[in-house]
């Protein structure tokens, strides 16, 4: 591998037009396609093959226009005064005409939402008293409900929920926008106040946070590089793989559906290993200049043969850790995965071919004449030496002092909770948070996460008077508020109900609300000789998290197999590769414990500008797993071959552990600089979602390269000392060797020169 990539190198600084143009034609290609395709984003987060899923689908295939996605909005008035009034009363209405006359909205039902249509005798006067004593009713304007409009016995607050005919992340932001405009006409000279829902809220776009881990990057690059040129090339190379990557995922979406949240993903990620896959190449480069006194011509092949290696497999392993998440069987999570990979893959292309070339323009400016100055004058035993000689000696203590700080911090990931942001996550001055507050305070946290329950007869068809009955039976539930029914399917085989919790959408008795209904030894169910199926926003994402946690163990069983088989090719030991897997076990515990204790408990809020805590994203597990172990592996891959390198040059026991230390702890701290704070700019996206994830991403990295490889990673490998290398004979022999080292590239051009 080190000779081929050595090849790569020198031809690439040899003639650098030939790769650039070649990567310029790559990027004006992508740009092509994305302007003849347009982008296709999607907020469809679908899970084939869960209980929800497949009730929508039927609901699809039956029903469309009951199958779709839900509004909401609150009307309210300042305290002590009502909407009943005839000015308010007829704004209001004006306002929900205009919304049913919007593309895509299901029109208004005209059965009342009462629920009692098809009852009699004992059950109609059940559910009559049992509406007499419910703290709001439907809106009455001239002696008739306002469809789809209830309004809260005080008077002060009113609640129109509408369908639309499509699935929500189908519906088109200018239909959002048309709503919010429509019913913000109410509030012309009314003084009532208008609040959309957290589904009909515009998309809010990325603000420039991500920018400042940029600056930072630059600073670092230009501390660890000495000059601007050098710090300059990295910088460049990401930027490159960013455009390529996300511009790639939106140019090819047409043809699969990318989920909002994916190119901000590929971005953070180009940007992360774009940037130290490059690093890690110009550090080699410069270390051969100034060490070894070699022309920036000959480092440069050499670097991409050494430092290229490590770059390779530590790209391999990210790609195989995204990739394993394709054995999940979800769609848009493999979508993620394969989007993130091939912006891996092709930041590790451009690290091993568009920068030699662009190294072979810069030529010998590479080093400063004051960088090389400063290199004669170094101190060879610095602060890194004295680091790694100190951990060694007090090994015993700093393995049990990491494992017992980061056990600490993973003990609040016990109480993790997953779900999906919504309003109720929202801050306190959004739009989405108060309707959210004003209905669970008017009508009750249920109404925030309506259940769309199908009933199926197992013979015949469906009647009002059967409607009517089971609506009746389910709204005696405990945990059930009001239930009523929203239509049935033409050929009368099924009919579909609006179930409205008493507790909010990611409370736990709505979870068990939704298993009971669904349970085959249901009593409503058997009373009546039907079958129940939920689904709904509420209930999708109860499968969604349920399943993503079904197969979270699956997952991480693959990416460890796979990555312990090319780590242990790469270093030619068991040991090793069982280090880096411990490790890597401690850090994405604690980045799971410091996640939930921040997000969900709420610590450091107002550090990282949100207001209340609630749910951790469902895949946030599954995916900061992924990236994180590939990228923990990136710091394994540099800091542990430099020891091997040190070893397999004659450097034995300890010695080897500081040797290899010293050389590589530099640019590996440098990377994880600048990874974490790439990382931390997206902690302050104003979407829920993507904060989490950055915030998860960030917090691991730190942890992982400055306490577990920095630390924890030495102290281990001090107890074995050269048995750490040790890998049995026969296991030796089959394996390939990689020389990621450059051991025998090394030999080669010495026989050659």
């Amino acid at each position: 591998m080190s000779k081929l990539l050595y090849v790569l190198g020198r031809k690439g600084y040899d003639k650098p037009w030939y790769f650039i143009f070649g990567w310029v034609v790559v990027l004006v290609l992508v740009l092509s396609l994305l302007g003849l395709n347009g982008v296709h984003i999607s907020s469809n987060m679908q899970i084939q093959g869960t209980r929800a899923q497949q009730v929508a689908d039927l609901l699809q295939k039956e029903v469309p226009k009951l199958s779709g996605g839900q509004g909401s909005v609150v009307f309210t008035v300042p305290r002590g005064q009502r909407l009943d009034t005839s000015t308010r009363l007829a704004a209001i209405v004006r306002a929900v005409d205009k919304v049913y006359q919007v593309k895509d909205v299901v029109k208004p039902p005209q059965s009342s939402p009462s629920g009692a249509s098809g009852q009699s005798g004992a059950a109609a006067a059940k559910a009559a008293a049992l509406q007499a004593r419910l703290p709001y009713g439907p809106l009455i304007v001239h002696g008739k409900p306002v469809p789809g409009v209830i309004i809260a016995k005080n008077g002060r607050v009113a609640l129109f929920q509408f369908g639309f005919t499509v699935a929500q992340s189908s519906v088109p932001q200018s239909i959002n926008n048309a709503i919010i405009s429509d019913v913000t006409t109410a509030q012309h000279g009314t003084g009532i106040k208008a609040l959309p829902g957290s589904t009909l809220e515009q998309n809010v776009t990325e603000g420039a946070t991500e920018m400042i881990g940029l600056v930072v990057a630059a600073v670092v690059l230009l501390a660890t590089l000495g000059s601007l040129v050098a710090a300059g090339l990295p910088l460049l190379i990401a930027m490159t793989g960013v455009g390529i990557g996300v511009g790639g995922a939106f140019a090819f979406s047409k043809f699969f559906t990318v989920i909002d949240i994916t190119p901000a993903l590929a971005l953070m990620i180009g940007l992360a290993v774009g940037i130290d896959y490059s690093l890690f190449i110009v550090n080699r480069q410069r270390r051969l200049i100034l060490e070894q006194n070699l022309s920036a011509r000959d480092a440069a092949s050499r670097a991409v043969g050494t430092a290229g290696s490590a770059v390779f497999f530590s790209g391999l392993t990210v790609v195989i850790a995204l990739c394993s998440m394709l054995v999940i069987g979800i769609q848009f999570l493999s979508v993620m995965a394969l989007v993130a990979a091939a912006t891996v893959a092709v930041n590790v292309l451009l690290a091993l071919s568009l920068l030699p070339a662009l190294l072979g323009l810069v030529g010998e400016r590479i080093c400063s004449p004051k960088s090389r100055r400063q290199s004669a004058e170094a101190d060879r035993h610095g602060t890194a030496h004295r680091w790694a000689t100190g951990i060694i000696t007090h090994r015993w203590l700093v393995i049990l002092g990491v494992v017992v700080c980061l056990g600490t911090a993973a003990l609040p990931m016990m109480k993790m909770n997953l779900g999906f942001p919504s309003g109720a996550t929202a801050n306190f001055n959004t739009p989405a948070r108060q309707s959210y507050d004003a209905t669970s305070t008017a009508f009750g946290a249920g109404f925030n996460g309506p259940l769309v329950v199908v009933m199926e007869p197992h013979h015949g068809t469906v009647t009002q008077e059967l409607i009517g009955r089971v609506a009746g039976a389910l709204s005696t539930i405990k945990d059930v508020s009001l239930v009523s029914p929203a239509g049935e399917s033409p050929n009368g085989r099924l009919a579909v109900l609006t179930v409205i919790p008493k507790s909010g959408p990611d409370a736990a008795t709505t979870k068990n609300l939704v298993r009971q209904i669904r349970a085959p030894g249901f009593q409503v169910a058997k009373t009546y000789g039907i079958t129940l199926g939920v689904t709904g926003y509420t209930a999708l994402n109860i499968d969604m998290s349920a399943k993503l946690s079904q197969v979270f163990p699956v997952f991480m069983g693959i990416i460890v197999i796979l990555s312990f088989i090319i780590l242990m090719a790469v270093f030619r030991s068991l040991l090793v590769p069982l280090i880096a897997t411990g490790g890597f076990m401690l850090s994405i515990l604690a980045t799971f414990g410091m996640t939930t204790a921040v997000f969900q408990w709420g610590w450091l809020h107002s550090l990282f500008g949100f207001d209340t805590g609630g749910p951790l994203l469902s895949f946030l597990p599954i995916m900061v797993t992924g990236i994180l172990y590939g990228l923990a592996m990136d710091y394994q891959v540099f800091l542990v071959s430099s020891m091997r390198e040190a070893h397999v040059h004659g450097h034995r026991g300890k010695d080897s552990i500081v040797h290899g230390f010293d050389h590589a702890s530099r640019v590996v701290i440098a990377a994880a600089i600048i990874m974490t704070s790439v990382f931390s700019g997206f902690v302050f996206s104003p979407q829920m979602d993507i904060k989490q994830i950055g915030f998860g991403l960030a917090f691991g990295v730190l942890v992982d390269a400055f306490i577990v490889r920095s630390t924890l990673v030495p102290a281990v490998m001090a107890l074995f000392g050269d048995r750490a290398w040790w890998i049995p004979g026969w296991l030796d022999r089959i394996l390939p060797n990689l020389d990621v080292e450059g051991d025998r590239l090394q030999a080669q051009l010495q026989t050659t020169e």
